[in-house]
């Protein structure tokens, strides 16, 4: 277990605003490679096939569309592209419920740490985004 990976699971302080900022883009990040890593070991199926690319997309999507809401131009492009972040991880949270419940062939203990962490980045997203709207 990496020392961020630790962290993750604990309650971070941060010294200001760009401390979180940059915690969440390597967080979502390291979130992002590990859903490549676990998509990339499931065997072959066509089933599996969907899934894993449908999960790679929401996954990176997710990173992908936090760091370009970091660089939004106003508070309403910013609300804009949290709005497409919450969508992309709840999308990701969808999708390892599907590999849970099918019981599909994939290391357990990784799913459940994606999982887990799918959800986490759900929440932060989400009050990030409702935040962001009281301003």
């Amino acid at each position: 277990m990496t020392t961020e990976t630790k962290q993750s699971t604990q309650k971070r302080v941060f010294q200001n605003k760009e401390e979180f900022v940059s915690w969440l883009k390597q967080r979502t990040k390291e979130f992002a490679i590990r859903t490549i890593h676990i998509c990339n070991s499931m065997p072959k199926s066509q089933s599996m096939q969907v899934i894993g690319y449908q999960l790679i997309k929401s996954a990176t999507s997710t990173a992908a569309n936090y760091r370009a809401a970091c660089r939004a131009r106003s508070g309403a492009e910013f609300y804009s592209k949290m709005c497409t972040v919450v969508e992309e991880a709840d999308e990701s949270v969808f999708w390892y419920e599907v590999i849970k419940e099918a019981s599909l062939p994939v290391e357990q203990g990784e799913l459940d740490w994606l999982q887990k962490e799918a959800n986490e980045i759900v929440s932060i997203m989400v009050t990030v985004r409702k935040n962001s709207r009281m301003k």
